[in-house]
């Protein structure tokens, strides 16, 4: 019986995990935006454009972010540090645009301790999910307008050629343009975890 199959053998099978603000008879179980009613620190918004190999946009992509709050705090059982921002998650997702966009609104992460104890430049995970990947794809977001980032570990295990693609830009006050390429002359650097 044609129809009734899909003919992907990887996805996607996104939107209904999404269910942006209601397209579906049920209520959103994650969105783009983060901020909540007791969030403190600098508001900001990143966005971007997910590409594949061939330089064109992506528009079935979903992104996950998990990130600190403004204090360096997680919201998860192993930091048990206070939490000031007790109704924020640190967690959104996003699925992407016919045009291959997607956007996050969110506070500016603070500085979290390294498995060293050393501390981290401010910094965002992002998993990549898309069609035709089996796993998901993990990277960092960091900010060119933090010190920090320069002398940060993790950044320093990339190569210095290919540490601009873990770099969100200052497009406009607190807006961050952060980019993702798949793969190609300007993939952004993966991490395996």
């Amino acid at each position: 019986m044609p129809g009734i199959t899909p003919s992907q053998t990887v996805g996607p099978f996104y939107a209904y995990g999404l269910t942006p603000n209601g397209k579906y008879a049920w209520n959103d179980a994650f969105t783009n935006n983060l901020l909540t009613p007791d969030v403190t620190g600098d508001k900001i918004r990143i966005e971007g454009v997910i590409y594949d190999g061939d330089g064109k946009v992506v528009p079935d992509a979903v992104l996950e972010i998990w990130q600190a709050d403004a204090q360096g705090r997680f919201a998860d059982p192993q930091d048990t540090r206070g939490l000031p921002n007790s109704s924020f998650k640190g967690f959104g997702r996003s699925g992407t645009t016919d045009a291959g966009e997607y956007s996050f609104d969110t506070v500016k992460p603070g500085s979290v301790p390294g498995i060293d104890g050393k501390p981290q430049a401010p910094h965002i995970v992002m998993a990549v999910f898309g069609r035709g990947m089996t796993m998901q794809s993990m990277t960092r977001i960091y900010f060119e307008d933090e010190a920090a980032t320069a002398s940060d570990a993790v950044m320093n295990l990339v190569p210095a050629d290919r540490r601009a693609t873990l770099i969100a830009k200052k497009t406009a006050a607190g807006v961050y343009r952060f980019d993702v390429h798949l793969q190609g002359d300007n993939e952004t650097v993966f991490f395996d975890v």
